[in-house]
């Protein structure tokens, strides 16, 4: 599976490492690379995590590894955003897109990839820290069925985003 990370969006959801990022950009980004090749480690998933280069004024895109994971940056006059939504569109629907910015989450939608926000994204990763440590499988949460009513289905393409997550 092949995820994308909005990278500056999932620090600053992520009250350790954003006090990392308001100190120094480059603890910040460094921290969460550090935390993302863990989880790959975990999960053998493809990860890419993209960064405004703006600041760097490069003119064109920057893309280097970090130890399985891809690091791209922005050129000069682009957004990570527009960075995003163009992997989203290369990846189609296989593609994972981690942000919590409605624009990403929607360039997400109208390529076919799942978006699933930072906090979210958060919470899997540490459930498959825990599951790590103990050795084991992750538990994973199950629907509690009443038996009573008219089935609860979600709709066809809905089911299809959250099979895709499942594995996330």
């Amino acid at each position: 599976m092949r995820i994308i990370v909005d990278g500056y969006n999932l620090i600053r959801q992520w009250p350790e490492l954003a006090m990392l990022d308001r100190a120094d950009l480059q603890s910040g980004r460094e921290a969460l690379i550090r935390e993302l090749q863990t989880y790959q480690r975990a999960r053998r998933h493809q990860i890419t995590v993209v960064f405004d280069g703006r600041e760097r004024g490069e003119m064109s895109e920057g893309t280097e590894r970090a130890g399985g994971i891809g690091v791209r940056y922005s050129r000069q006059g682009e957004t990570a955003d527009q960075v995003i939504a163009r992997l989203a569109a290369e990846a189609g629907v296989g593609a994972v897109i981690v942000s919590t910015d409605r624009e990403v989450q929607a360039a997400a939608r109208r390529y076919g990839a799942a978006p699933l926000s930072a906090h979210e994204f958060m919470g899997r990763m540490q459930q498959s820290r825990v599951a790590h440590l103990k050795g084991g499988e992750e538990e994973e949460e199950r629907p509690v069925k009443s038996g009573k009513g008219a089935a609860r289905r979600l709709p066809k393409k809905e089911r299809s985003v959250e099979r895709r997550l499942r594995g996330v």
